[in-house]
């Protein structure tokens, strides 16, 4: 009866051995710096302060209407601060276009203004890991976004005649998921960044002054999913 019991146990045991999952790339949680590159996807959009002096000569308003899917590309600096804190540096560019439509009493006003712009990004971000669960983590992450625009926005051959300021700074929150392969870590993650700076560049001389008369701050924003091989 014992043997019995003793050949279960053992049996039991075995099956659990065969279970037990396999932890792959371990050796990336221990380095001190690593590199990769991300790939992701981005949507742009803005926040608009209207001018309410303006409006009650000109009751001109703008809001947003179009959202256009764009891209961006970041190489990856990381460096490990502890077992679950990592500082990144993400160095890389995005691209995207915003649309501006103006009102004027609930009619549209005119040629919607799309807005173009191509960021060089240098963000700055901490990253604070969960606890290693077989293959997988979650992670949550933030920091700051030095943005510098350098598409041109101005066109009076496209009727565009509206002006985005080179430089503006951002705050970024997100998270998401680590996946551990056997030669490298895919993570998947959704980050938001909104600008602290007024990127309306005003213009002294334009033949069309009540699009930029019309807002008084124009706030960016970028909404991404990014793909990260590390």
């Amino acid at each position: 009866m014992i043997g019995l019991c003793l050949c279960c146990l053992e049996a039991s045991a075995q099956e659990h051995t065969t279970k037990k999952k396999v932890l792959y790339y371990q050796r990336h949680d221990e380095k001190t710096i690593h590199f990769g590159f991300c790939l992701g996807l981005n949507v742009m959009d803005f926040t608009v302060t209207p001018s309410y002096a303006n409006y009650r000569t000109d009751s001109l308003l703008a809001n947003v209407t179009g959202l256009s899917t764009g891209f961006h590309i970041q190489a990856v600096s990381a460096a490990r601060l502890t077992n679950h804190l990592e500082l990144r540096f993400l160095p890389g560019v995005a691209f995207g276009q915003r649309e501006l439509t103006f009102y004027r009493d609930n009619q549209i006003y005119q040629k919607p203004q799309k807005l173009e712009s191509s960021y060089i990004e240098l963000p700055l971000l901490l990253k604070y890991k969960s606890k290693r669960i077989n293959n997988y983590r979650g992670f949550l992450i933030g920091g700051l976004n030095p943005r510098f625009d350098l598409a041109k926005t101005y066109r009076e051959e496209d009727d565009i005649y509206m002006d985005l300021k080179l430089i503006d700074l951002c705050y970024e929150l997100g998270g998401g998921f680590d996946f551990y392969f056997p030669y490298f870590k895919l993570s998947v993650e959704l980050r938001g960044s909104w600008g602290m700076f007024n990127v309306l560049n005003r213009r002294s001389s334009t033949p069309r002054p009540q699009f930029q008369n019309a807002i008084e701050k124009l706030g960016s924003s970028v909404y991404m999913i990014s793909f990260y091989i590390e």
